[in-house]
């Protein structure tokens, strides 16, 4: 890799920028470690570094229209940075007049404080305390009689973010989550855990573990039960998936144009309408303890509720859901005159927060009758006007009765909208950090209660394992 820093790369782009123009440029440095592991045995372990630039250009042209030109490429020279601004401005010149145009946002002080920081890394040493009570870890679980499998990843991105309008802020993000999956002997049981973290430190490998244990020991005796409403207990990874798919589907723009179940019949948004049972709320918040995320717009393209216009505006604490009450959706500063609302744009994380501060075990032993799930995967949308999602269960299903875990059950395919599900919440539990197991490629920054639902709607009988 080039010795170049990245913000050096940022300022030598905007000087090569032509007068008269706009540019944003945003330099990532990304390093990565992982670790993997198989039938109890450390299998491969690796690091990584990567570098990539974005060179938007803007072409500012009469009554306010401007074309957009942007160009990526990764492991940039000091000798490649011009080719790029001028690939950028040439596609800027051939562009359609962009129908999010708008000034840019205005530099300050923010963030000028670390501008001259050499990037943060991570390497192997992430996991030194982690991988020490892994290896323990192993080991009883192999004198025990079980399986172990899965992987820890660690990544810190350094985002550099230059505009011509005199924006400097830069951003460090470490992202780490492990995934620990537990086998009986002959493979025939399966349970799952997942952690989201930002250093390992917090990662108590041996309680996920002993959980799995306890869930391999609810399977030992089977019990077949039909498609059908069941009251269910989701614990705070599936009640992740399911919120992080509402949020994405969040979108102002969408909403405002009757697209969505956020439109409001007749036109407009719901914005104000309550939606859940329960007073809940569902909120971003960039300083989040455990969660934090860049304070502000980091934009590499447009989309229809983002825009590279509003590179560098300030992200905030939002609530989306407060008190059970629709209260914001998503949206660029263009999105959100389109539909009406004030611009909130969108955060990188997401936390579900009630009243209540019951566990996840003292919902169970209220439970005189339903199901309890490990995970969801497999969620694909169905239909966007209800917000319908399918999917599947996943690594263990349980029947509860008279407070007491009795045996596992077949798998399900669920049909079920995020939205009608808060309408039916009869309970919702404490608030913990949690790993999306079907998103947590893409979205690992949650914090979620364990929720009951009346009449969950499990479709039909599923052979996945």
């Amino acid at each position: 890799m080039s010795q170049i820093r990245p913000q050096d790369t940022v300022e030598r782009a905007l000087a090569l920028a032509r007068p008269g123009g706009d540019c944003v440029v945003i330099a990532d440095e990304t390093s990565t470690a992982n670790l993997r592991w198989a039938g109890n045995t450390l299998t491969t372990n690796g690091v990584a570094a990567s570098r990539s630039l974005t060179v938007i250009s803007i072409d500012r042209r009469v009554e306010g229209a401007a074309g957009v030109g942007i160009v990526s490429r990764s492991g940039v020279g000091p000798d490649q940075v011009e080719d790029v601004v001028r690939e950028a401005e040439k596609t800027a010149d051939q562009a359609s007049p962009a129908e999010d145009a708008n000034e840019l946002v205005p530099g300050d002080s923010r963030g000028r404080s670390g501008w001259e920081d050499s990037p943060a890394t991570t390497d192997f040493g992430v996991f030194r305390g982690f991988a020490a009570e892994l290896g323990e870890t192993l080991r009883a679980a192999e004198g025990a009689g079980r399986k172990l499998y899965g992987f820890a990843e660690h990544g810190l991105t350094s985002t550099f973010l230059g505009t011509s309008a005199g924006v400097r802020l830069r951003y460090d993000q470490p992202e780490g989550r492990l995934e620990l999956n537990a086998k009986s002997a002959d493979l025939t049981r399966s349970a799952w855990a997942g952690a989201g973290t930002r250093d390992f430190t917090d990662v108590d490998v041996a309680t996920l573990d002993a959980g799995l244990a306890e869930r391999l020991s609810w399977q030992a005796r089977r019990v077949e039960l039909p498609a059908g409403r069941y009251e269910t207990l989701l614990p705070p990874t599936a009640v992740a998936d399911l919120m992080v798919y509402l949020y994405w589907s969040a979108g102002a723009r969408d909403a405002g144009e009757g697209r969505t179940v956020f439109s409001k019949p007749g036109g407009g948004t719901r914005v104000g309408e309550r939606l859940a049972a329960l007073p809940v709320d569902l909120f971003s918040d960039p300083g989040y303890p455990g969660l934090e995320c860049a304070p502000f717009v980091v934009a590499h393209s447009s989309g229809r509720d983002q825009s590279v216009f509003d590179n560098g505006l300030p992200a905030g604490l939002t609530s989306w859901i407060s008190a059970g009450t629709l209260n914001a959706l998503h949206s660029s500063r263009h999105s959100a005159a389109q539909a009406g609302l004030p611009a909130t744009p969108a955060v990188d994380n997401l936390i579900m927060s009630a009243e209540s501060g019951a566990s996840l075990e003292s919902m169970i032993a209220s439970t005189k009758r339903g199901l309890l799930l490990t995970c969801l995967w497999y969620i694909r949308e169905v239909d966007p006007q209800t917000l319908l999602l399918t999917g599947l269960t996943r690594d263990g299903v349980y029947l509860v009765e008279e407070g007491e875990v009795v045996g596992t059950v077949n798998n399900f395919r669920f049909n079920e909208s995020p939205v009608g599900m808060l309408s039916r919440l009869a309970e919702a539990g404490a608030t913990e950090a949690t790993l999306p197991r079907e998103w947590g490629d893409y979205f690992t920054r949650t914090a979620m209660p364990p929720l009951r639902i009346e009449a969950f709607n499990m479709s039909s009988v599923s052979q996945a394992s």
